[in-house]
C-alpha cells in the first residue's frame, strides 16, 4: 500500500485459527497409496462411506451451532460405528468449548472403547470435562488412567502436564519423554520464567520451540549462558533455529561449531555471507576442499565466483564446470558475464555457444535464450525473438521462464499475422503451464471470461470451495484422523512429536507440515513450506514433487481461501472482484492478520497506519483495529477501489499503485502511455512492483481456476490433469 517501503519483511506476531478444506476428489486415491493406514480405513466400501460422512462433518463445521448440533446428533445415532464415533467426538468437543462439560461427558462415555484410533484423546477430553465440572479427583484418576493405558502415546503429554501442577516430577517426565510436544514446551517456558538459566528447558525450546514468538531470544540466552558447555549436536539445533528465523550471521557461526558435514560446512559459509559477518570466502573454500565431491561443493564454487575478483572467479567456475555437470550451465553463464566484464568479448561469445550446445537443457540455457529473445524483441525483430524463445519450451520445459517464453511466442505470432499459430500457442500455455500468470493472459487472449486488465474488476465469479480433506500423505493413524475431523490444534500438537526430520524433511513430510500449519492459521509458513517444494534438487525428489503437483490437494494448500465471508462482503460493497481482493491479500500478507511489515504496514491488506487513519476519516469510521480482519479488509478494499478510480478501473495500474503508490505509476503512464498492457507490465521500472503485479494476477488466476466451476471445468477440457473435474 502507498507510503509503505517497497521491500517487505514480515514479522509474525500471532496466528489466528483457520480451517483448510480441500477436495474430496482424491480421498480414495490418496488412501490407496498409503499401505500403513489402518485396516478399517482401507476397506473400499467402508472408505467410501466414511469419506461421505467426513465430507458431511466438515460442511457442518461452518453451520450455526444449533444446526450443527442437530446434524451431528443425527449422525451420532446412526448405526454406522465409525461415523457415529466421529460425530460423538465432535459433539463432545463442541460442548466443551461451549462450557457444557456434563453434556460432553455423556457423549464421551464409553467412546474410548468404540473409537480406538482416538482413544487417548477421548480420555483427554474426559479428564478436561471432569475438571470443568469440579470433580478434580475423578479428573486426576482419568489422567492417571491415560498414563497407564497409553504411556507412550503423545497424548500422554497432556496428562503429564496436567499432573505436574501438583507434582513437578511429572513435568520432568514430560520433558524427558515428550520434549517436542507443545504442552511440554509450555512447561519449559514456565520454568524459565522462574529461573531463566535452566539449561534443559532452554535446550528443549531450542530444539522444539521454533514456533514461539520469542524463540530467538531463548537461543541467544542459551548461547550466551552455556556457550562453552554446548555439544556439536546442540550447536546444530541452534544453527537450524537461527537459519529458519533468517538470522543468518548467527546461524553461520553456530553451524561452524556443529558436526562437520557438507551441509553444515556450506551453511556456515552461506550464513556468514548473508549475515555480512566476514569469513564467507574462507568458509566456502573449506567446504570445497573438505567435501570435494559433495553437491554443496559445486554450489560453494558458484557462490565463490560471485564474491571474489573476476580473474579468480573464473578459476572457481572452471572447477564447477569440470566437476559438477549439474552446475555447469549456471557456471558457464556466470563465466560469460565475467568475461564480458573483462572485455573478453570473443571468449564470452564462445562460452555462451558452448553453454547452448553442451548444456542446452539447463535452466541457465533458458535464461540465455530468453535474454537474447528479449533483446531482439526490444529491437523490433519479433521473428528472431521468436527463434530464440521457441526452444525454451522444447529444451527447457521446466524452466521458470518457459511459460513467459511460450506466451510471448503467441504474442509475436499475432503481431506477425499468424493467428492460428498464436491460438495454438496460447492453448499450449494453458495446457502445459495452467498455474502461471501467463496462462491467465493466454485465457484472456483466447476470449475466455476471465477478465483483462481493464475488465477484471467488474467480474463477480462464483466461488465453490471443496468441502472435504484428502488424508495426509504421512503420519500416524491418529494424526490422519484428527486432521480429517478438522481438529487442527490437536493435529498440530501431535505432528510436533511425530515430525522428527524437520531439518531435512522428505517431500511428503514437508507437504504434510505445510498443510498442518495452514490448518492452525499459520498461512505464512504453511504456504512457504508447500511452495518451497519446488526447490528440491535430486531427481527422485523432483519426481515426487511433480507427482504431488498433479494432485488438487497441492494447489488448494498453495492457494487457501480463509476469510471468504468478509472478503466477499467488502468486495461487494466496493464493487470489486472478490478473487482479485483475495489474490492481493495472499500477496500482501499470506492471510496473516497479525503481521507487521518492516515499514509498519499492518494486517491482511498491509495498511499503513497513517493511510488507514486517512481512509477512516474519509469513510467516517471512528473505531477500528488494523489487526482485525474485517476492519483491515474494509479499509484495504476502500483503498483498492480508490486506486481503481485513479486509473479508470484499470486493475493492472490499480494493483501497481497499491504497491508503489499512485504517484510513481502516474509518472510511468505519463512518460510512456499504456500501449500494449503486457509490454507495459514487463517495462515497469521497479523490479518489486513488476513482480508484484504478475504475482497478484497469477494468484487471481489460480483462485479462479481452482474455485470457479466455470473456469475450472473449461480448463479441464484442455488440461485434464490440472483442471478440476
Amino acid at each position: 500500500m502507498q507510503k509503505r517501503g517497497r521491500k517487505q519483511v514480515y514479522r509474525l506476531v500471532g496466528a489466528s485459527l483457520g480451517v483448510l478444506v480441500v477436495s474430496s476428489v482424491f480421498v480414495k486415491a490418496l488412501f490407496d497409496r498409503q499401505p500403513e493406514a489402518t485396516q478399517f480405513m482401507k476397506s473400499g466400501a467402508e472408505l467410501q462411506s466414511a469419506a461421505v460422512q467426513i465430507q458431511d462433518i466438515n460442511v457442518l463445521k461452518a453451520l450455526p451451532t444449533a444446526k450443527r448440533t442437530e446434524k451431528l446428533t443425527a449422525i451420532a445415532h446412526a448405526k454406522k460405528p465409525i461415523e457415529s464415533s466421529r460425530a460423538r467426538y465432535l459433539l463432545a468437543t463442541d460442548l466443551l468449548q461451549q462450557g457444557q462439560a456434563k453434556k460432553a461427558l455423556e457423549q464421551l462415555k464409553g467412546l474410548d472403547a468404540d473409537y480406538p484410533v482416538l482413544a487417548p484423546y477421548v480420555l483427554v477430553k474426559q479428564a478436561q470435562a471432569l475438571e470443568k465440572t469440579g470433580d478434580g479427583a475423578k479428573s486426576q484418576e482419568t489422567w492417571q488412567d491415560l498414563l497407564k493405558r497409553h504411556p507412550s502415546d503423545p497424548a500422554a503429554a497432556e496428562a503429564l502436564v496436567a499432573l505436574s501442577k501438583t507434582n513437578p516430577q511429572y513435568g520432568d517426565q514430560a520433558i524427558a519423554q515428550f520434549p517436542a510436544h507443545p504442552r511440554t514446551i509450555e512447561i519449559a517456558q514456565q520454568r524459565l520464567q522462574k529461573d531463566p538459566n535452566q539449561r534443559d528447558a532452554l535446550q528443549a525450546i531450542a530444539r522444539h520451540g521454533l514456533y514461539l514468538e520469542k524463540y530467538t531470544a531463548y537461543l541467544d540466552h542459551l548461547v550466551e549462558k552455556y556457550r562453552n558447555q554446548l555439544t556439536p549436536a546442540d550447536w546444530e539445533a541452534i544453527a537450524f533455529g537461527y537459519w529458519e528465523k533468517q538470522q543468518y550471521g548467527k546461524a553461520g557461526t553456530a553451524y561452524a561449531k556443529a558436526p562437520l558435514t557438507a551441509r553444515n560446512a556450506y551453511r556456515t559459509a552461506r550464513g556468514l555471507q548473508l549475515g555480512e559477518t566476514g569469513g564467507a570466502t574462507d568458509a566456502y573454500i573449506r567446504t570445497v576442499n573438505t567435501f570435494p565431491t559433495a553437491p554443496e561443493a559445486g554450489l560453494a564454487l558458484i557462490r565463490l565466483s560471485k564474491i571474489v575478483q573476476p580473474e579468480f572467479a573464473i578459476a572457481y567456475l572452471d572447477q564447477a564446470i569440470a566437476r559438477f555437470p549439474d552446475r555447469a550451465g549456471e557456471a558457464l553463464l556466470q563465466k560469460s558475464k565475467l568475461l564480458d566484464e573483462l572485455n573478453s568479448k570473443e571468449s564470452a561469445a564462445q562460452t555462451r555457444q558452448y553453454l547452448l550446445s553442451r548444456h542446452g537443457k539447463s535452466d541457465a540455457a533458458a535464461e540465455l535464450r530468453w535474454q537474447l529473445a528479449s533483446e531482439q524483441a526490444k529491437a523490433g525483430d519479433t521473428q528472431t525473438a521468436w527463434k530464440w524463445a521457441a526452444p525454451i519450451v522444447t529444451q527447457n520445459p521446466d524452466s521458470e521462464l518457459a511459460p513467459e517464453a511460450a506466451f510471448w511466442v503467441g504474442k509475436w505470432a499475432t503481431q506477425l499475422g499468424k493467428s492460428k499459430e498464436a491460438q495454438e500457442t496460447f492453448e499450449f500455455v494453458l495446457k502445459k503451464y495452467p498455474q502461471s500468470y501467463y496462462a491467465w493472459r493466454s485465457a484472456d487472449l483466447l476470449g475466455w471470461n476471465v477478465g483483462d486488465f481493464s475488465s477484471v474488476r467488474d467480474l463477480k465469479p462464483a466461488v465453490a470451495r471443496p468441502s472435504a480433506r484428502p488424508p495426509l500423505p504421512v503420519g500416524s493413524d491418529a494424526l490422519r484422523e484428527l486432521h480429517q475431523l478438522g481438529q487442527d490444534q490437536d493435529t498440530w500438537k501431535l505432528w510436533q512429536v511425530e515430525f522428527q526430520n524437520a531439518a531435512t524433511p522428505t517431500v511428503s513430510e514437508q507437504f504434510t507440515d505445510g498443510v498442518i500449519r495452514l490448518g492452525i492459521g499459520d498461512h505464512l509458513d504453511g504456504i512457504f513450506m508447500v511452495s518451497h517444494l519446488s526447490q528440491r534438487e535430486t531427481a527422485e525428489e523432483l519426481q515426487q514433487y511433480r507427482a504431488l503437483k498433479q494432485q488438487m490437494s497441492y494447489w488448494y494448500a498453495l492457494y487457501p481461501f480463509p476469510y471468504l465471508e468478509p472478503i466477499e462482503a467488502w468486495s461487494q460493497e466496493r464493487q470489486l472482484n472478490p478473487l482479485l481482493v483475495t489474490a492481493l491479500i495472499r500477496q500482501e500478507s499470506r492471510f496473516m492478520s497479525n503481521i507487521t511489515s518492516s515499514a509498519g504496514a499492518k494486517g491482511l491488506m498491509q495498511v499503513m497506519p497513517d493511510t488507514g487513519a486517512w481512509i477512516a476519516e474519509k469513510i467516517k469510521l471512528k473505531e477500528y483495529q488494523l489487526a482485525k480482519p474485517d476492519d483491515n479488509i474494509k479499509l484495504g478494499t476502500w483503498y483498492l477501489d480508490y486506486t481503481h478510480d485513479e486509473y479508470d478501473n484499470n486493475s493492472m495500474l490499480a494493483v501497481a499503485s497499491y504497491n508503489a503508490g499512485p504517484g510513481a505509476v502516474g509518472d510511468w503512464v505519463a512518460k510512456k502511455g499504456i500501449g500494449d498492457p503486457d509490454q507495459f507490465v514487463e517495462s515497469i521500472p521497479y523490479d518489486e512492483t513488476r513482480g508484484y503485479v504478475k504475482l497478484v494476477f497469477e494468484n487471481y488466476w489460480n483462485y479462479l481456476r481452482l474455485y470457479n466451476p466455470e473456469i475450472s471445468q473449461k480448463l479441464a477440457q484442455i488440461s485434464p490433469k490440472n483442471g478440476m473435474n
